[in-house]
C-alpha cells in the first residue's frame, strides 16, 4: 500500500496540467447503491465556454441482474468473494478542431472524429478488502457512420451557432473493439466525511490504447462504494477530485482507424503526446432513488501542436 501511495503522490506532483478521460461511468465515487439502475450522461465543452477538441459526448447506462446472462461476461475478471453487478451502455463521443466552421482541413489542429459504441461491463466490489475491479468490452464504429456531423450540425442550427463545415474531412469509418480493466483500492476513510482511493486503469483496442494511474478523493456526506448494497443511506452530498497520469499508446480519434488508412487528415504517431495528465472534479447529490452530478474536466494537449482544453458534464440517474 505504501508503494501505491508514493506512486500516486509522484503522479500528482509531476502534472503541470491535466487530461481527462471521457465518459467514465465505472469509477467508485459514481457508485449507485443498487443492482438495478439507469443513468444518462452528457458532456459538452459549452459548459466550459469553448467549442473545440472534445466537443460532445453522451451515454445511456443500464445496470441489471438481467445482464448476468450476457455471454460477453465470460471475458471479464470476476474475483471470488466479490459482489457483482452487470451493465450495458451506449456511448457516443465527438471531436472537432478549433475553427470547425471552415470547410478546409485545419492542418496542425485535430481532425473531425466521432465514434459510437455498445459497452458491456461488470463491477466487482470486495467489501472486506475495500477494493473494486471493473471490466468492460466495447464494440462500435468510428467515422461518418457514427453520425457525429448530423448531431453537431443539428445542435448548432437549433441554437443559432456557427454551422460546422469541415466534417467531410473526418476520420473514415473503421471498427471499434476495446477492452478495459480498472482497479481501485481504498487507502483512507474518515467516518462518512472523507475517503481516498488509488486507481489504475488499462485500455486496449482499436479506439484507445492507454494506461492510467492516480487517485480519487471525496469530501462531504458520503456513502462508501466498498460496502454491500444493502448498506445504503437515503442521502449523500459530496465533492470529488480525480487527478491521474496517462500513458498513451494509440488514439484513433487523432491517428485514424487502425485498419482503414483512407482518412484524408490525421495526426502522425510521432506528434502524439505520449504522457498526459488529467483532473476531473465535481459534485454529486444522491437520494434513496435519484442521482445527480455536475462535473468539470481539464486536459493537457494530446498532440504536439495542440492546446490544453476543458469541458463539463451532467449525469442524471435513478434506481429501478
Amino acid at each position: 500500500m505504501r508503494n501505491i501511495i508514493v506512486i500516486c503522490i509522484i503522479s500528482i506532483l509531476s502534472l503541470p496540467e491535466y487530461k481527462a478521460q471521457k465518459i467514465d461511468n465505472l469509477t467508485s465515487f459514481r457508485d449507485l447503491k443498487s443492482d438495478t439502475y439507469f443513468r444518462f450522461h452528457y458532456d459538452n465543452d459549452y459548459f466550459a465556454a469553448t467549442d473545440e477538441n472534445y466537443t460532445q459526448g453522451y451515454s445511456f447506462e443500464l445496470v441489471s441482474p438481467f445482464f448476468k446472462r450476457n455471454p460477453i461476461n465470460s471475458l471479464f475478471y470476476k474475483p471470488e468473494d466479490s459482489e457483482l453487478r452487470y451493465g450495458l451502455a451506449l456511448e457516443h463521443i465527438g471531436y472537432t478542431p478549433n475553427h470547425y466552421e471552415l470547410p478546409e482541413i485545419q492542418f496542425g489542429d485535430r481532425p473531425f472524429a466521432s465514434a459510437i459504441m455498445l459497452k458491456s461491463f461488470i463491477i466487482a466490489t470486495d467489501q472486506v478488502k475495500k477494493r473494486r475491479f471493473t471490466s468492460s468490452f466495447s464494440l462500435g464504429i468510428i467515422g461518418p457512420a457514427a453520425f457525429g456531423e448530423e448531431m453537431q450540425v443539428g445542435i448548432h442550427e437549433a441554437t443559432g451557432n456557427k454551422i460546422p463545415l469541415g466534417w467531410r474531412h473526418q476520420i473514415k469509418n473503421d471498427i471499434v473493439v476495446n477492452y478495459e480493466l480498472g482497479y481501485e483500492k481504498q487507502l483512507v476513510r474518515f467516518s462518512n466525511i472523507f475517503s481516498l482511493q488509488a486507481m489504475v486503469n488499462v485500455k486496449v483496442g482499436t479506439l484507445f490504447t492507454n494506461g492510467s494511474i492516480g487517485f480519487n478523493t471525496t469530501l462531504g456526506h458520503i456513502n462508501s462504494p466498498f460496502t454491500t448494497l444493502i448498506n445504503k443511506k437515503d442521502f449523500s452530498l459530496y465533492a470529488y477530485a480525480t487527478p491521474m497520469l496517462n500513458v498513451i499508446g494509440y488514439d484513433a480519434t487523432l491517428q485514424g482507424g487502425m485498419f482503414n488508412k483512407q482518412s484524408v487528415y490525421t495526426i502522425s504517431a510521432e506528434n502524439i503526446e505520449r504522457f498526459t495528465g488529467q483532473l476531473n472534479y465535481g459534485i454529486v447529490l444522491q437520494t434513496k432513488t435519484l442521482y445527480f452530478e455536475y462535473s468539470r474536466s481539464m486536459i493537457t494537449k494530446e498532440y504536439e501542436s495542440g492546446n490544453a482544453y476543458k469541458w463539463g458534464g451532467i449525469k442524471i440517474g435513478f434506481t429501478l
